[in-house]
């Protein structure tokens, strides 16, 4: 096994966690590139990795693999034995159900609530959430964390670590960003998140950073 995964900035890559992150929690080795996001030379480095110059790309041999739900099912299928969904079919369903939601949708909370782990931005997010777009997005979200919560009860969406936590990892980094009201379970399960060995890591690499995207 020779795996490397092609990523973006950790301070505000979210696509480049969700792969990364379900890789490490399943315990799969693996060699990362990182390129600088928002550069002149940035388009032309990862076209030279990632077919279709986006991040993030995995490279397996001479397999290449782009997209991060793509990466996910992958690696899932090929070195995970299927552990990064949930056993059950139901539970299954409605883990891929809510993937895809994420994976498609919450154009608002990507707009207006970037991910930038480094930063705390209280009054951007006070702002943002007095959006109904916004506000009506991060209700959505509260409300698929509940109902997971409330059906696996914890303490990850659907008990063990899965795809659909992956998924919404970058979503509790912006939660922790804009200083997002949460219910004492939805808090309990972004501690959860925040607190894996392998999430600290990403957050101190992004802290580490000294880029600044043209857009922050």
């Amino acid at each position: 096994m020779a795996l490397t995964l092609v990523i973006g900035n950790k301070n505000y890559s979210s696509w480049s966690l969700r792969p990364w992150l379900a890789m490490r929690i399943a315990g799969l080795g693996f060699d990362e590139i990182r390129i600088p996001l928002d550069r002149p030379e940035t388009k032309t480095a990862i076209l030279k990795l990632s077919p279709n110059g986006r991040v993030p790309c995995l490279h397996d041999g001479d397999l290449r693999v782009w997209d991060s739900l793509a990466i996910c099912e992958y690696v899932n299928e090929r070195y995970a034995e299927g552990r990064l969904w949930p056993a059950d079919v139901v539970a299954r369903a409605h883990a891929r159900s809510i993937v895809a939601e994420m994976h498609a949708g919450f154009a608002a909370v990507r707009k207006h609530l970037p991910m930038d782990i480094r930063s705390q931005l209280r009054d951007r997010g006070r702002a943002a959430l007095q959006q109904a777009e916004v506000a009506a997005e991060v209700a959505r979200i509260h409300a698929i964390w509940t109902g997971a919560l409330g059906a696996s009860k914890g303490p990850f969406l659907f008990g063990e670590f899965s795809i659909a936590d992956a998924f919404y990892a970058p979503v509790v980094t912006r939660f922790a960003t804009y200083n997002v009201t949460l219910a004492p379970a939805l808090a309990a399960y972004s501690e959860q998140i925040l607190g894996l060995a392998p999430m600290q890591a990403w957050v101190e690499a992004a802290r580490a950073e000294v880029e600044v995207l043209a857009n922050d």
